[in-house]
């Protein structure tokens, strides 16, 4: 860590430089009429060297201060590098590094624009590029792993035995060890291959070696280099889709991680919506099994980023289904995160515009911790009752008794505060008593 901060703090000192420096020759730009070519090119080259610096610092992994190699986003919506966030998990942390925020899920999305930003930096400049594929003893894979490795592949159409040793020898080895993540695609049609077995005939027909099998493809998945050829694949995605269906709650809890990561990119989302994933995600979640549900969630939020998913989650019933659990104390945090989401569609404020809707939203504010639950809460009711009488009447009652829009007003984040103003505001003008403490 005091490395890290020395480094910091070494990057920061010479951003300021650079911001002094460039503030004296641009003042010499403007007040000076005859400046010429040279102090212009200064100039340039200063805000060169300042958007190096920026951006190297920006590349820089957050925990361990070095530039990162396989930058992953967590729930927060930050980027590390994977070895030193899986580490801090891997300790029990639960929370965010820097946000301090508690985690939703523990899912570790690769940020595939961010490595490639890192690596088109690194290759103009001359400087190598992090490798992503090492394993943890730092050896690189040998010709003998590949040829072990394309030989697992292979048992794939073997005796039903052969296959679900080699399927499970393949789970253990893109478990732990991404080096083998990075060599998938280097063999004959390793998709067709793989998933072969499952799709002769029922998908779960031997449900333990589906669950190996679909982990595997998970696994594959971290690699953000995999991300597309699977997506292009034309037995892929339907088949994580039906393995979210069907299967041990292992493998369709690791189907819906698959797909959730595969929505990483908007044209994929609209396939995985358009391929039918909507039904058996909300089913999933809907079943409210403790280690399914959390994936199920997280990849219908990644799915309703898009707007024709949204609606098609919307019209399949979501919005109760959520309500439901959320009355149940089920995933609170997470599940009031994907109803804000679902509420900036039309079709989903007139599902939420009841009375009793507004009640539990006011209860679950007065009672959380989270400073960002509260935030998904007064954006839900901004979206909702903003322009109904009705449902402003119960936060104006509610707020006499409990001033929960007043303290949000006060002391919530910069976005709940606009949004618990704006409703305070719109309140004022309707109702004689204005929502604020005495």
């Amino acid at each position: 860590m005091a490395e890290k901060e020395e480094s910091s703090a070494a990057g920061g000192g010479r951003e300021e430089e650079l911001k002094k420096e460039l503030q004296s020759v641009v003042k010499k730009i403007v007040d000076e009429d005859n400046y010429g070519t040279e102090i212009t090119l200064k100039a340039i080259s200063i805000l060169s060297d300042l958007s190096d610096t920026v951006l190297t610092k920006k590349f820089r992994c957050p925990i361990s201060g070095e530039i990162m190699g396989d930058p992953v986003v967590l729930s927060s919506g930050l980027t590390y590098d994977r070895p030193s966030i899986q580490k801090w998990l891997n300790e029990g942390n639960l929370t965010c590094p820097q946000s301090k925020e508690v985690l939703s899920h523990t899912i570790l999305t690769p940020n595939c624009l961010v490595r490639k930003l890192i690596s088109s930096w690194c290759k103009g400049h001359g400087v190598a590029v992090p490798r992503s594929h090492q394993d943890t003893n730092g050896e690189m894979i040998t010709e003998f792993d590949r040829l072990y490795f394309n030989s697992l592949v292979t048992e794939m159409f073997s005796s039903l035995t052969d296959r679900k040793e080699a399927a499970k020898e393949l789970r253990r080895l893109t478990t732990a060890a991404p080096s083998y993540r990075a060599i998938f695609f280097e063999f004959t049609d390793p998709i067709s291959r793989l998933i072969g077995p499952l799709l002769e005939g029922s998908v779960d027909s031997d449900p333990e070696l589906q669950e190996d099998l679909i982990t595997t493809f998970m696994n594959l998945l971290v690699d953000c280099d995999n991300m597309k050829l699977v997506a292009d694949h034309p037995d892929a995605i339907p088949l994580l889709i039906k393995s979210v269906e069907f299967g041990t709650i292992e493998t369709r809890k690791n189907a819906a991680v698959a797909l959730s990561m595969l929505s990483s990119d908007n044209d994929r989302r609209l396939m995985i919506g358009n391929a039918g994933a909507p039904m058996p995600l909300l089913q999933l979640l809907r079943e409210g099994h403790p280690i399914a549900m959390k994936e199920a969630a997280s990849a219908i939020l990644n799915q309703c980023v898009e707007y024709n998913n949204k609606e098609k989650f919307i019209e399949l019933g979501a919005v109760k289904v959520l309500l439901e659990k959320i009355r149940e104390g089920k995933l609170v945090d997470e599940l009031i995160n994907l109803v804000a989401q679902l509420s900036t569609h039309p079709k989903a404020v007139n599902e939420l515009s009841e009375l009793d809707t507004a009640h539990c939203l006011l209860g679950i504010m007065r009672e959380t911790e989270s400073e960002r639950t509260k935030e998904n809460c007064v954006a839900i009711l901004y979206n909702v009752c903003l322009n109904d009488v009705g449902l402003l009447k119960v936060i104006w009652t509610e707020g006499i008794e409990h001033q929960t829009l007043a303290k949000l007003v006060d002391t919530g984040t910069a976005r709940a505060k606009r949004k618990a103003t704006a409703l305070a505001t719109k309140i004022g003008k309707i109702f004689p008593t204005v929502l604020k403490r005495p």
